[in-house]
């Protein structure tokens, strides 16, 4: 192995890097800028194709992003299909490249994480969350995910997650010993409504956020419903795009659509999407399934009180400093939605204590060098 400071480093299973459109990409940016910043060469593997949301959120392709070479893989755009193509012909490439360690991410492309093996490479992979038990994948691509996680425990010279229940299941399930580094949060700048205001009449404290992927397993649904018996002025906003889900979307839509308090923004960016953050009166992530979730921790980094469901995934990231409800639990979600908009007084005690709790426990520096840890070992 190279000396820490100079290592190649592959890294392949994402969409994209820039881009939001998933917790994946925005992880794989953060780690691999750092490394490069300390001196690594990191080579990250993009996937062929159009922004989840839309190609109108396509940005220039580019070969080189703050250090970090960027390589597009052939990729077979149809759904289920086109995160499994771009992994498999990623590994084919990594496993010929001078790399001293190969980093996959999230548990389908983990299926080819044995060829990399053949050829000698050490090979990390990072368990984003049980993807197979994601309700939007068919059968094709849960048998594949499933692969992926089995050629993970089986050929991975480390896994790393980023939950402890997670690291759990491959205890229990494999008797696989993982090692947990969770995500982490840069501290961000605090903006005033103003786009936000111009495109949706939102102004400050005037509304409840939801951000993120428009996915089943986000709980958005049940949010609907039980914000729709919420007896209050304030607004529920829901950012985000689908992601192979568009059905959903307008299932959501059409659900929604008797209440004028309930706006749906589509996929958020840049400004737009700061402006939600430093404005929302509580951010509400009402999930039955999470990996690591980055969105909460950047709720949190933005002085926001939160509301989540009582998933370990997400009451390890809350501790004591925001609202839990029952998972799946409409009722429930319901009264703790009409406590924090009755609880101003609560609400303000949360959110003074959000960013700095969070900020101080999930640091993207500290991860890094954790992860360089794992790398060398």
């Amino acid at each position: 192995m190279r000396d820490i400071r100079k290592l190649k480093i592959a890294m392949l299973g994402h969409k994209r890097i820039p881009s939001r459109e998933g917790g994946v990409e925005i992880v794989v940016e953060e780690l691999s800028t750092r490394m490069v910043a300390l001196g690594h060469e990191v080579t990250c593997y993009n996937r062929k194709g159009h922004h989840v949301s839309g190609k109108e959120f396509d940005e220039e392709k580019l070969k080189e992003y703050k250090g970090i070479k960027l390589k597009t893989v052939p990729t077979i755009n149809l759904r289920g299909i086109a995160a499994m193509s771009s992994s498999i012909f990623a590994a084919i490439k990594a496993a010929f490249g001078k790399y001293d360690v190969i980093h996959f991410h999230a548990e389908g492309p983990c299926a080819m994480l044995w060829l990399p093996k053949l050829f000698g490479k050490r090979c990390i992979a990072t368990i984003h969350g049980l993807d197979h038990q994601r309700a939007k994948w068919g059968k094709l691509a849960s048998t594949y995910i499933m692969l992926g996680e089995k050629c993970a425990v089986k050929f991975a010279d480390e896994i790393i997650v980023l939950s402890e229940s997670v690291q759990k299941y491959f205890k229990e399930t494999y008797g696989r010993e993982t090692k947990f580094i969770p995500n982490g949060v840069n501290r961000p700048e605090l903006r005033n409504a103003e786009l936000i205001t111009e495109k949706f009449s939102l102004n400050k404290d005037e509304y409840i956020l939801f951000l993120g992927r428009l996915v089943p397993e986000k709980g958005i649904k049940n949010l609907i419903q039980a914000f729709k018996k919420v007896k209050t002025n304030k607004k529920l906003v829901i950012a985000g795009g689908s992601s192979d889900t568009n059905e959903f979307e307008k299932e959501l839509k059409e659900f929604a659509k008797s209440d004028e308090r309930i706006i749906f923004t589509g996929f958020v960016q840049g400004k737009e999407l700061e402006e939600l953050y430093s404005n929302a009166y509580l951010y509400c992530l009402p999930s039955d399934l999470e990996g690591m979730p980055l969105s909460l921790l950047e709720a949190m980094s933005y002085g926001n009180c939160c509301l989540v469901s009582d998933i370990d995934e997400c009451t390890s990231v809350v501790e004591d400093k925001g609202f839990i409800f029952k998972k799946s639990d409409i009722n429930d979600l319901k009264e703790k939605l009409q406590n924090a908009c009755d609880s101003l007084k609560m609400v303000g005690k949360y959110k003074m204590e959000a960013s700095e709790f969070i900020c101080k426990k999930y640091n993207w520096d500290e991860i890094v060098k954790e992860t360089l840890e794992v790398y060398i070992k």
